[in-house]
Protein backbone atom coordinates (compact mmCIF):
# COMPACT_ATOMS: atom_id res chain seq x y z
CA UNK A 1 0.00 0.00 0.00
CA UNK A 2 1.24 3.37 -1.37
CA UNK A 3 0.13 6.43 0.98
CA UNK A 4 -0.45 9.76 -0.30
CA UNK A 5 1.63 12.37 0.45
CA UNK A 6 1.05 14.22 3.50
CA UNK A 7 -2.30 16.67 3.75
CA UNK A 8 -1.28 20.19 3.98
CA UNK A 9 1.89 20.16 1.58
CA UNK A 10 1.96 22.83 -0.80
CA UNK A 11 3.94 21.41 -4.22
CA UNK A 12 4.96 24.74 -5.34
CA UNK A 13 6.60 25.79 -2.23
CA UNK A 14 8.16 22.12 -1.40
CA UNK A 15 9.43 22.01 -5.88
CA UNK A 16 10.80 26.36 -4.98
CA UNK A 17 12.45 25.44 -1.71
CA UNK A 18 14.33 22.26 -3.48
CA UNK A 19 15.61 24.36 -6.15
CA UNK A 20 16.44 27.12 -4.02
CA UNK A 21 18.28 24.75 -1.84
CA UNK A 22 20.38 23.54 -4.54
CA UNK A 23 20.72 27.61 -5.83
CA UNK A 24 21.78 28.27 -2.08
CA UNK A 25 24.73 24.89 -2.09
CA UNK A 26 26.24 25.99 -5.54
CA UNK A 27 26.84 29.48 -4.36
CA UNK A 28 28.21 28.26 -1.36
CA UNK A 29 31.13 26.10 -3.24
CA UNK A 30 31.55 28.56 -5.57
CA UNK A 31 32.13 31.43 -2.63
CA UNK A 32 34.32 29.30 -1.01
CA UNK A 33 36.95 29.43 -3.79
CA UNK A 34 37.10 33.03 -3.47
CA UNK A 35 38.21 35.77 -0.78
CA UNK A 36 35.39 37.39 1.55
CA UNK A 37 34.72 40.84 1.69
CA UNK A 38 36.70 42.48 3.75
CA UNK A 39 33.87 43.70 6.39
CA UNK A 40 32.39 40.08 6.31
CA UNK A 41 35.67 38.26 7.16
CA UNK A 42 36.11 40.50 10.01
CA UNK A 43 32.79 39.19 11.12
CA UNK A 44 33.41 36.08 10.74
CA UNK A 45 36.85 36.55 13.27
CA UNK A 46 34.78 38.70 15.37
CA UNK A 47 32.20 35.37 15.84
CA UNK A 48 35.05 32.92 15.78
CA UNK A 49 36.49 35.22 18.57
CA UNK A 50 33.71 35.54 20.93
CA UNK A 51 32.14 31.80 20.54
CA UNK A 52 35.45 30.62 21.59
CA UNK A 53 36.08 32.68 24.77
CA UNK A 54 32.16 32.08 25.29
CA UNK A 55 33.01 28.15 25.55
CA UNK A 56 35.82 28.90 27.91
CA UNK A 57 33.68 30.46 30.30
CA UNK A 58 31.72 27.19 30.79
CA UNK A 59 34.79 25.01 30.37
CA UNK A 60 35.18 24.71 34.37
CA UNK A 61 31.34 24.02 35.16
CA UNK A 62 31.45 20.88 36.72
CA UNK A 63 28.99 19.27 33.96
CA UNK A 64 31.24 20.67 31.13
CA UNK A 65 33.78 19.31 33.02
CA UNK A 66 32.19 15.69 33.29
CA UNK A 67 31.09 15.53 29.87
CA UNK A 68 34.95 16.35 28.70
CA UNK A 69 35.87 13.38 30.73
CA UNK A 70 33.23 11.23 29.18
CA UNK A 71 34.55 12.24 25.15
CA UNK A 72 38.12 11.41 26.30
CA UNK A 73 36.85 8.12 26.89
CA UNK A 74 34.95 7.50 24.08
CA UNK A 75 37.32 9.87 21.48
CA UNK A 76 40.79 9.77 22.27
CA UNK A 77 43.35 11.10 19.98
CA UNK A 78 45.15 13.86 19.43
CA UNK A 79 43.35 15.72 16.41
CA UNK A 80 41.83 18.68 17.52
CA UNK A 81 42.07 20.58 21.07
CA UNK A 82 38.93 21.30 23.39
CA UNK A 83 39.39 24.68 24.57
CA UNK A 84 39.68 24.72 28.19
CA UNK A 85 42.28 24.69 30.84
CA UNK A 86 45.35 22.62 29.43
CA UNK A 87 44.34 22.83 25.85
CA UNK A 88 43.53 18.76 25.87
CA UNK A 89 43.23 16.80 22.91
CA UNK A 90 40.74 14.59 21.26
CA UNK A 91 39.83 12.77 17.83
CA UNK A 92 38.06 15.76 15.80
CA UNK A 93 34.78 13.85 16.97
CA UNK A 94 35.64 14.48 20.48
CA UNK A 95 36.80 17.67 20.21
CA UNK A 96 33.45 18.75 18.16
CA UNK A 97 31.59 17.38 20.87
CA UNK A 98 33.17 18.75 23.73
CA UNK A 99 33.09 21.93 22.43
CA UNK A 100 29.89 21.99 21.54
CA UNK A 101 28.91 21.32 25.14
CA UNK A 102 30.63 24.43 26.34
CA UNK A 103 29.45 26.88 23.53
CA UNK A 104 25.92 28.25 24.58
CA UNK A 105 26.70 26.85 27.95
CA UNK A 106 26.88 30.48 29.73
CA UNK A 107 24.59 31.69 27.17
CA UNK A 108 27.43 34.41 26.33
CA UNK A 109 27.83 33.19 22.76
CA UNK A 110 26.54 35.51 19.57
CA UNK A 111 23.35 35.04 17.78
CA UNK A 112 21.73 35.94 14.56
CA UNK A 113 19.36 38.85 14.80
CA UNK A 114 16.55 38.71 11.57
CA UNK A 115 15.34 34.78 13.11
CA UNK A 116 15.85 33.09 16.29
CA UNK A 117 19.22 31.42 15.52
CA UNK A 118 22.56 31.07 16.89
CA UNK A 119 24.17 30.02 13.84
CA UNK A 120 27.87 30.17 15.19
CA UNK A 121 27.13 27.96 18.14
CA UNK A 122 26.08 25.84 15.35
CA UNK A 123 29.00 26.09 13.31
CA UNK A 124 32.03 26.37 14.98
CA UNK A 125 32.85 23.09 17.46
CA UNK A 126 32.74 20.76 14.29
CA UNK A 127 34.24 23.19 12.18
CA UNK A 128 37.70 24.01 13.94
CA UNK A 129 37.92 20.57 15.14
CA UNK A 130 37.94 19.45 11.03
CA UNK A 131 40.01 22.93 10.35
CA UNK A 132 42.42 21.88 13.01
CA UNK A 133 42.58 18.21 11.68
CA UNK A 134 42.95 18.53 8.30
CA UNK A 135 45.45 21.42 8.17
CA UNK A 136 42.95 23.57 6.77
CA UNK A 137 44.48 27.52 7.04
CA UNK A 138 43.20 29.78 8.88
CA UNK A 139 41.55 31.68 5.97
CA UNK A 140 39.99 28.53 4.83
CA UNK A 141 38.19 28.51 8.16
CA UNK A 142 37.23 32.00 8.65
CA UNK A 143 35.26 31.66 5.17
CA UNK A 144 34.00 28.37 5.77
CA UNK A 145 32.32 30.27 9.07
CA UNK A 146 30.63 32.89 6.94
CA UNK A 147 29.48 31.22 4.60
CA UNK A 148 28.12 28.13 6.62
CA UNK A 149 26.49 30.90 8.66
CA UNK A 150 24.56 32.07 5.84
CA UNK A 151 23.10 28.79 4.90
CA UNK A 152 22.29 28.08 8.73
CA UNK A 153 20.33 31.37 9.22
CA UNK A 154 18.93 31.21 5.50
CA UNK A 155 17.35 27.91 6.85
CA UNK A 156 15.75 29.81 9.74
CA UNK A 157 14.01 32.41 7.62
CA UNK A 158 13.31 29.99 5.00
CA UNK A 159 11.26 27.78 7.63
CA UNK A 160 10.31 29.96 10.68
CA UNK A 161 8.17 28.58 13.42
CA UNK A 162 5.04 29.70 14.77
CA UNK A 163 5.10 29.59 17.81
CA UNK A 164 8.73 28.82 19.92
CA UNK A 165 7.85 25.21 20.04
CA UNK A 166 11.29 23.62 18.79
CA UNK A 167 14.60 25.09 20.02
CA UNK A 168 16.32 26.74 17.02
CA UNK A 169 19.94 25.15 18.40
CA UNK A 170 17.93 21.52 17.92
CA UNK A 171 16.72 22.36 14.85
CA UNK A 172 19.34 23.99 12.99
CA UNK A 173 22.56 22.84 14.72
CA UNK A 174 23.19 19.74 12.63
CA UNK A 175 22.79 21.61 9.13
CA UNK A 176 25.11 24.29 10.29
CA UNK A 177 27.64 21.52 11.52
CA UNK A 178 27.49 19.98 8.40
CA UNK A 179 27.96 22.42 6.08
CA UNK A 180 31.39 24.24 7.37
CA UNK A 181 32.33 20.70 7.53
CA UNK A 182 31.67 19.95 3.71
CA UNK A 183 33.13 23.52 2.64
CA UNK A 184 36.58 22.58 4.02
CA UNK A 185 36.66 19.39 2.60
CA UNK A 186 35.46 20.89 -0.86
CA UNK A 187 32.80 18.87 -1.43
CA UNK A 188 30.97 19.69 -4.99
CA UNK A 189 27.45 21.46 -4.83
CA UNK A 190 25.85 18.30 -4.96
CA UNK A 191 27.71 16.51 -2.62
CA UNK A 192 27.15 19.21 0.13
CA UNK A 193 23.89 19.10 -0.66
CA UNK A 194 23.13 15.27 -0.77
CA UNK A 195 24.97 16.13 3.16
CA UNK A 196 22.96 18.86 4.41
CA UNK A 197 19.86 16.74 3.20
CA UNK A 198 20.97 13.89 4.84
CA UNK A 199 21.81 16.32 7.94
CA UNK A 200 18.37 18.53 7.91
CA UNK A 201 16.67 14.79 7.87
CA UNK A 202 18.55 14.13 11.52
CA UNK A 203 17.52 17.31 12.79
CA UNK A 204 16.68 17.43 16.92
CA UNK A 205 13.23 17.93 18.22
CA UNK A 206 14.61 19.46 21.38
CA UNK A 207 11.86 21.59 22.89
CA UNK A 208 11.71 25.17 23.59
CA UNK A 209 10.65 24.84 26.74
CA UNK A 210 13.20 22.80 28.03
CA UNK A 211 15.07 25.94 28.02
CA UNK A 212 13.07 27.74 30.49
CA UNK A 213 12.49 24.62 32.37
CA UNK A 214 16.36 24.55 32.93
CA UNK A 215 16.84 20.73 31.19
CA UNK A 216 20.83 20.98 30.26
CA UNK A 217 20.41 18.77 27.81
CA UNK A 218 19.64 21.84 25.82
CA UNK A 219 22.83 22.77 25.67
CA UNK A 220 24.05 19.40 24.28
CA UNK A 221 22.24 19.97 20.84
CA UNK A 222 25.40 21.77 19.93
CA UNK A 223 27.52 18.90 21.14
CA UNK A 224 25.23 15.89 19.58
CA UNK A 225 24.87 17.43 16.07
CA UNK A 226 28.72 16.80 15.76
CA UNK A 227 29.28 13.52 15.68
CA UNK A 228 25.51 13.83 12.90
CA UNK A 229 27.67 16.28 10.68
CA UNK A 230 30.47 14.24 10.70
CA UNK A 231 28.57 11.28 9.29
CA UNK A 232 26.65 13.39 7.31
CA UNK A 233 29.35 14.11 5.18
CA UNK A 234 30.56 10.74 5.44
CA UNK A 235 27.83 8.91 4.46
CA UNK A 236 26.82 11.15 1.81
CA UNK A 237 30.01 10.16 -0.07
CA UNK A 238 29.26 6.70 0.36
CA UNK A 239 25.47 7.76 -1.72
CA UNK A 240 23.81 8.10 1.74
CA UNK A 241 21.51 11.05 1.25
CA UNK A 242 18.70 13.20 1.36
CA UNK A 243 16.85 14.59 -0.82
CA UNK A 244 16.45 18.21 -2.28
CA UNK A 245 13.07 18.38 -0.89
CA UNK A 246 14.12 16.90 2.83
CA UNK A 247 14.34 20.43 3.89
CA UNK A 248 10.59 21.07 3.11
CA UNK A 249 9.43 17.82 4.38
CA UNK A 250 11.52 18.32 7.75
CA UNK A 251 10.53 21.60 8.61
CA UNK A 252 7.21 22.50 6.68
CA UNK A 253 5.87 19.19 7.22
CA UNK A 254 6.62 17.15 10.43
CA UNK A 255 7.26 20.24 11.75
CA UNK A 256 4.73 22.10 10.79
CA UNK A 257 6.64 25.80 10.00
CA UNK A 258 6.07 28.19 7.85
CA UNK A 259 7.79 27.69 4.01
CA UNK A 260 9.55 30.66 2.45
CA UNK A 261 11.11 29.47 0.14
CA UNK A 262 12.57 32.63 -1.59
CA UNK A 263 14.90 33.34 1.47
CA UNK A 264 17.19 30.24 0.91
CA UNK A 265 18.54 32.17 -2.35
CA UNK A 266 17.87 35.65 -1.90
CA UNK A 267 20.29 38.39 -2.59
CA UNK A 268 23.34 35.07 -2.56
CA UNK A 269 26.36 37.06 -2.05
CA UNK A 270 24.99 40.25 -1.47
CA UNK A 271 23.10 40.06 1.98
CA UNK A 272 25.72 37.95 4.22
CA UNK A 273 23.83 36.94 7.78
CA UNK A 274 26.83 37.08 9.66
CA UNK A 275 26.40 40.92 9.40
CA UNK A 276 23.14 41.17 11.31
CA UNK A 277 24.34 38.84 14.27
CA UNK A 278 24.52 40.25 17.71
CA UNK A 279 26.83 39.77 20.54
CA UNK A 280 25.90 39.54 24.38
CA UNK A 281 27.81 41.32 27.36
CA UNK A 282 24.34 39.82 29.51
CA UNK A 283 24.45 36.58 30.30
CA UNK A 284 21.11 35.06 29.76
CA UNK A 285 18.69 35.12 27.01
CA UNK A 286 19.08 37.73 24.62
CA UNK A 287 14.97 38.44 25.11
CA UNK A 288 15.85 39.85 28.61
CA UNK A 289 18.37 42.27 27.52
CA UNK A 290 16.35 45.37 26.82
CA UNK A 291 14.97 44.68 29.95
CA UNK A 292 18.17 44.75 31.97
CA UNK A 293 19.01 47.68 29.94
CA UNK A 294 16.37 49.40 31.12
CA UNK A 295 17.74 47.96 35.08
CA UNK A 296 20.55 49.22 34.53
CA UNK A 297 19.87 52.94 33.47
CA UNK A 298 17.24 52.68 37.19
CA UNK A 299 20.56 52.33 39.06
CA UNK A 300 22.52 54.62 37.19
CA UNK A 301 19.35 57.35 37.88
CA UNK A 302 18.51 56.28 41.04
CA UNK A 303 21.91 55.28 43.12
CA UNK A 304 22.75 52.00 44.87
CA UNK A 305 20.75 52.46 47.64
CA UNK A 306 17.14 52.14 45.62
CA UNK A 307 17.64 48.10 45.45
CA UNK A 308 17.31 47.77 48.76
CA UNK A 309 13.64 50.02 48.39
CA UNK A 310 12.10 47.29 45.69
CA UNK A 311 9.32 46.31 46.45
CA UNK A 312 7.77 44.94 43.62
CA UNK A 313 9.17 45.12 39.68
CA UNK A 314 6.71 44.85 36.59
CA UNK A 315 7.94 44.08 32.92
CA UNK A 316 6.18 45.34 29.76
CA UNK A 317 8.08 43.06 27.53
CA UNK A 318 7.80 41.89 23.67
CA UNK A 319 6.34 38.10 22.49
CA UNK A 320 9.06 36.48 22.85
CA UNK A 321 9.91 37.96 26.26
CA UNK A 322 6.95 37.23 27.20
CA UNK A 323 7.75 33.56 26.98
CA UNK A 324 10.61 33.43 29.69
CA UNK A 325 7.90 33.02 32.98
CA UNK A 326 10.19 30.56 35.29
CA UNK A 327 10.10 32.24 38.84
CA UNK A 328 11.38 29.21 40.63
CA UNK A 329 14.07 27.98 38.61
CA UNK A 330 15.36 24.84 38.93
CA UNK A 331 19.12 25.15 37.52
CA UNK A 332 21.01 27.95 36.16
CA UNK A 333 20.00 27.41 32.53
CA UNK A 334 16.29 27.79 33.94
CA UNK A 335 17.42 31.32 35.36
CA UNK A 336 19.33 32.74 32.26
CA UNK A 337 15.34 31.99 30.24
CA UNK A 338 13.35 33.52 33.54
CA UNK A 339 12.19 37.43 32.77
CA UNK A 340 11.69 37.23 36.83
CA UNK A 341 14.63 36.07 37.87
CA UNK A 342 16.65 38.16 35.07
CA UNK A 343 14.88 41.30 36.68
CA UNK A 344 15.29 40.67 40.30
CA UNK A 345 18.65 39.50 40.47
CA UNK A 346 19.91 42.66 38.44
CA UNK A 347 17.59 44.60 40.58
CA UNK A 348 19.57 43.57 43.18
CA UNK A 349 22.98 43.45 42.20
CA UNK A 350 23.71 45.71 39.52
CA UNK A 351 24.80 43.53 37.14
CA UNK A 352 23.50 41.64 34.50
CA UNK A 353 26.74 39.63 33.98
CA UNK A 354 27.61 35.83 34.81
CA UNK A 355 27.13 36.66 38.17
CA UNK A 356 23.38 37.42 37.97
CA UNK A 357 22.58 34.39 36.67
CA UNK A 358 25.19 32.32 38.98
CA UNK A 359 24.26 29.23 41.22
CA UNK A 360 24.49 31.81 44.20
CA UNK A 361 22.18 34.26 42.66
CA UNK A 362 20.06 31.28 41.84
CA UNK A 363 19.45 30.09 45.74
CA UNK A 364 20.21 34.39 46.78
CA UNK A 365 17.23 34.24 49.24
CA UNK A 366 16.89 38.48 48.81
CA UNK A 367 16.71 37.53 44.25
CA UNK A 368 14.17 34.84 45.33
CA UNK A 369 11.73 37.03 47.11
CA UNK A 370 12.05 39.56 44.31
CA UNK A 371 11.34 36.81 41.76
CA UNK A 372 8.55 36.40 43.22
CA UNK A 373 7.13 39.86 42.64
CA UNK A 374 7.43 40.34 39.24
CA UNK A 375 4.68 40.51 36.93
CA UNK A 376 5.09 40.39 33.04
CA UNK A 377 2.92 42.51 30.44
CA UNK A 378 2.71 42.29 27.05
CA UNK A 379 3.72 46.07 25.65
CA UNK A 380 1.28 47.93 24.12
CA UNK A 381 2.87 49.18 20.99
CA UNK A 382 5.23 47.07 19.37
CA UNK A 383 7.62 48.69 16.94
CA UNK A 384 9.19 47.04 14.01
CA UNK A 385 12.92 45.44 13.60
CA UNK A 386 15.33 46.59 15.15
CA UNK A 387 12.89 47.49 17.94
CA UNK A 388 11.00 44.75 18.25
CA UNK A 389 12.53 43.08 21.11
CA UNK A 390 11.59 46.76 23.58
CA UNK A 391 10.94 46.29 27.25
CA UNK A 392 9.24 48.95 29.93
CA UNK A 393 10.52 48.53 33.67
CA UNK A 394 8.89 49.55 36.49
CA UNK A 395 9.99 49.61 39.99
CA UNK A 396 7.80 49.69 42.54
CA UNK A 397 9.78 51.14 45.91
CA UNK A 398 8.56 50.45 49.18
CA UNK A 399 7.08 54.09 49.56
CA UNK A 400 4.81 53.66 46.86
CA UNK A 401 7.24 55.58 44.55
CA UNK A 402 7.12 54.31 40.91
CA UNK A 403 10.28 54.68 38.66
CA UNK A 404 10.46 53.71 34.86
CA UNK A 405 12.97 53.01 32.05
CA UNK A 406 12.19 51.64 28.73
CA UNK A 407 14.84 50.71 26.47
CA UNK A 408 13.65 50.21 22.49
CA UNK A 409 16.59 47.81 21.42
CA UNK A 410 19.32 46.19 23.65
CA UNK A 411 22.99 47.21 22.09
CA UNK A 412 25.01 44.69 20.76
CA UNK A 413 23.47 44.06 17.14
CA UNK A 414 23.72 45.67 14.39
CA UNK A 415 22.60 48.57 14.06
CA UNK A 416 24.23 49.24 17.76
CA UNK A 417 26.88 46.90 17.87
CA UNK A 418 29.85 46.75 20.87
CA UNK A 419 33.33 48.50 19.83
CA UNK A 420 36.39 46.11 19.33
CA UNK A 421 37.61 47.14 22.46
CA UNK A 422 34.23 46.23 24.68
CA UNK A 423 34.43 42.84 23.28
CA UNK A 424 37.82 42.03 23.25
CA UNK A 425 37.37 42.90 27.31
CA UNK A 426 34.85 40.56 27.64
CA UNK A 427 37.23 37.55 25.51
CA UNK A 428 40.36 38.27 28.13
CA UNK A 429 37.17 38.04 31.17
CA UNK A 430 36.04 34.74 29.91
CA UNK A 431 39.38 33.23 29.32
CA UNK A 432 40.05 33.81 32.63
CA UNK A 433 42.86 31.64 34.19
CA UNK A 434 41.47 28.47 32.36
CA UNK A 435 43.11 29.59 29.21
CA UNK A 436 44.89 33.50 28.82
CA UNK A 437 46.78 32.60 25.82
CA UNK A 438 43.81 32.40 23.76
CA UNK A 439 43.57 36.25 23.82
CA UNK A 440 46.38 37.54 21.72
CA UNK A 441 45.74 34.84 19.12
CA UNK A 442 42.07 35.08 18.77
CA UNK A 443 42.36 38.97 18.61
CA UNK A 444 45.70 39.26 16.05
CA UNK A 445 42.74 37.34 13.36
CA UNK A 446 40.25 40.50 14.11
CA UNK A 447 43.34 42.05 11.09
CA UNK A 448 44.04 40.31 7.73
CA UNK A 449 47.51 39.16 7.08
CA UNK A 450 49.84 36.25 6.20
CA UNK A 451 48.11 34.37 8.96
CA UNK A 452 45.71 33.64 6.78
CA UNK A 453 47.53 31.58 4.93
CA UNK A 454 49.14 29.67 8.00
CA UNK A 455 47.02 26.25 9.01
CA UNK A 456 44.36 27.07 12.24
CA UNK A 457 45.89 24.55 14.17
CA UNK A 458 49.34 26.80 14.71
CA UNK A 459 46.87 29.40 16.26
CA UNK A 460 45.52 26.60 18.84
CA UNK A 461 49.00 25.87 19.46
CA UNK A 462 49.67 29.35 19.56
CA UNK A 463 46.91 29.43 22.37
CA UNK A 464 48.43 26.63 24.72
CA UNK A 465 51.91 28.40 24.46
CA UNK A 466 50.70 31.37 26.00
CA UNK A 467 48.46 29.98 28.84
Amino acid sequence: MVLSVAPGVNADERARSAQALENLCSWAVSAFAKPLPEAIRYRAALVLMDDLGAAVAASTEPEVIAARAVETRAFPGDEAGVFASGLPRLNRVGSAIANGMAATWCELDEGYRLAPCHAGACIWPTLVAESEASGATTGETLRALAIAYDITARFAEAFPFATMSVHPHAAYATIGATAGIGLLRRLTPNQLLDAITGAASMTFAGPYGHAIDGALIRNAWTAANGFIAFRAVDWALAGIAGIPETAYDVFAVCFGTTCKPDELDRELGMRWAIAQGYHKIFACCQYAHSMIEAALELHARLGPDARNQIAAIEVETHPRGLTLTGVEPATVLAAKFSMPHASAAVARLGTGGQAAFSSAARVDPSISALRRKVTLKPLEKLEPWPNDRAARLTWVMANGERHTASCLNARGGADQPFDEATLIAKLAENAGTALPGMVSPLVALLKPSAADDRPWRDCVIEMGKQS
